[in-house]
């Protein structure tokens, strides 16, 4: 089978990405300083910073990855994903309000007034090391993604997309990434929509799929539906979601400590009811699509199949968006460490916020290119999810737990981080090479052992001064942010936030039914003419309550 979109599809991605261009060249205009560049003067509403989290916490990647393990295992994809709904909520809960209560623009700074500069900087290498490979699996997916339905070789795929996501950061820094996310999290879940009911019909719904692959309904069915390989993996998926940069400043980024708790608690409701609409076309492809040589190229061979041409071009456009929106938000922080935590910290320390702001975009622009030149090279570590999972565990654990613990407890101090760090990453690095050790038994040797060296030196004295700057730390995380002291959002953001939704709302409504014309009578294309109608109503709604509300 031939996968390729048609003329009519590009022309669909032509107007997304106009529109996109649109949405980044307006609030480019809003940026004013690093400060609103990095967490949007902690001025976003909690609903469009939950919909930036939920859209920067997964990308192409799920309907990569994931969709392989549907396609070969069934609804035990599903189950593996749905490990970020705790993951979510716990952080929400637990950790949303002290990361908010600290004020800093990025984690990094936090570990300089926990611990000390030495492994506030060990940190922030690491933690580089880690955001990059992370994001090259990422960047890989979206490249996969492009390859399959396009005349571009992988390689070209990941330059061109590479090249897209960095000059949109460039633009316009968080608020383009979180206006751009919510425009682009409204169409993905209008387009998947479209895709799950044409699959399940071509199956004979979900009773076809019990009839036919009866295990694909097993939510434990396979390898990876073993309980040890998922309790390892949502204790990795915890910890990586919880030391994620990104979601951290989703909690900076907001009003106060009830909006960045409600970031957290909504985002994992998000993954708990969006996952079955992303992955069940995949559960249902191999009886739509079987024999595939490559089991990550199942969605997208069942949208090829299954959706109207034109309609193909949007879902090809909200993947490459989610993607964009994900790498968008991972740059942005990237960029911001490289600005104040390197630059500002180490090199110039009374740099103007002119300054500031250039250092930043230069930042981006070198983040960008780094992703590209690594992306190319994913192949080489067994796909996409492989990747991931194998990073994740040899460096997010490590690097998470004295960074999440020392919101929590106070005595473990530097030295214990620092030895934290390096024990895991030694420990995880050699026992991923030992053939005979599973990477949960690896993984879980290497928790095990980082808790250890984190706790057992905690009897040490620290010197009185610290001592106090830590306790003045704590004082701060658990007092509540003062009424005086929490930041009021403009009614000219408003006012553009709203007027660039109706505009969005109307495009994306109209390029729906456009395209939607040539199939209607299909299944496919009613259900597409529905979901653009579903816009055009969205648009007028959001308006008409805007107005009486303004009056």
């Amino acid at each position: 089978m031939e996968l390729h979109l048609q003329n009519l599809d590009y022309v669909s991605v032509a107007v997304y990405v106009a529109l996109m261009a649109v949405i980044g060249l307006s609030f480019g205009w809003f940026i004013k300083d690093s400060g609103a560049y990095f967490k949007g003067g902690g001025t976003i509403p909690w609903v469009m910073a939950t919909i930036t989290n939920f859209m920067g916490l997964f990308s192409t990647f799920v309907f990569v990855a994931y969709a392989g393990i549907a396609y070969e295992w069934g609804v035990v994809s599903i189950t593996v994903f749905w490990v970020t709904v705790p993951a979510c909520i716990i952080g929400g809960v637990f950790l949303g309000k002290l990361w908010r209560r600290t004020g800093c623009t990025t984690p990094m700074e936090y570990l300089e007034q926990r611990y000390s500069l030495p492994l506030q900087q060990v940190m922030t290498w690491v933690s580089l090391v880690l955001r990059v490979l992370d994001n090259m699996v990422r960047l890989y997916a979206i490249g996969v993604f492009i390859a399959v339905v396009t005349p571009l070789s992988l390689e070209w795929s990941i330059v061109v997309s590479g090249i897209i996501v960095t000059v949109f950061n460039l633009i316009g820094g968080i608020w383009t990434v979180t206006i751009m996310s919510t425009v682009q999290f409204l169409i993905l879940i209008l387009v998947t929509a479209v895709l799950l009911p044409l699959s399940l019909g071509e199956v004979g719904g979900m009773s076809g799929i019990a009839e036919k692959l009866p295990d694909h309904l097993n939510f434990f069915n396979g390898p990876k539906g073993n309980l040890f390989w998922l309790g390892v993996y949502a204790f990795m998926t915890l910890v990586k979601y919880n030391e994620n940069w990104t979601f951290i400043q989703k909690f900076y980024c907001v009003k106060d400590e009830n909006a960045a708790v409600k970031v957290g608690v909504v985002t994992g409701l998000l993954f708990l009811v969006f996952t079955p609409v992303f992955l069940l076309p995949a559960v249902a492809s191999p009886l739509i699509v079987p024999g595939l040589p490559d089991p990550e190229m199942s969605y997208v061979s069942v949208a090829i199949k299954l959706l109207p041409v034109g309609i193909m071009g949007i879902l090809f456009s909200s993947m490459f968006a989610a993607t964009m929106s994900s790498l968008n938000a991972e740059y942005n922080v990237m960029a911001s460490v490289l600005t104040n935590d390197i630059y500002k910290r180490l090199i110039n320390r009374n740099a103007s916020e002119t300054k500031l702001l250039s250092v930043a975009r230069i930042s981006t622009g070198l983040v960008g290119a780094v992703m590209i030149g690594g992306a190319i090279l994913i192949r080489n570590f067994g796909g996409a999810f492989e990747a991931n999972k194998l990073f994740s565990s040899i460096l997010a654990i490590p690097l998470g737990i004295p960074l999440l613990m020392g919101i929590i407890v106070r005595k473990p101090d530097s030295t214990a981080s620092i030895a934290t760090i390096f024990t895991g990453v030694v420990s995880g690095v050699v026992l991923n090479l030992i053939p005979s050790v599973s990477w949960e038994v690896a993984t879980l040797v290497e928790s095990a052992l980082c808790f250890i060296v984190y706790f057992i030196p905690s009897w040490k004295k620290r010197t009185p001064e610290k001592n106090a700057e830590v306790e003045s730390f704590f004082r701060l995380i658990h007092t509540p942010i003062a009424e005086a002291d929490k930041p009021k959002i403009s009614p000219e953001y408003i006012r553009a936030l709203v007027w660039l939704f109706v505009f969005s709302l109307v495009t994306a409504g109209i390029l729906f039914v456009a395209m939607s014309v040539p199939t209607i009578t299909t299944d496919g294309g009613f259900y597409s003419c529905l979901a653009g109608v579903a816009c055009l109503i969205g648009a007028l709604a959001l308006a008409v309550i805007y107005i009486k509300r303004k009056k």
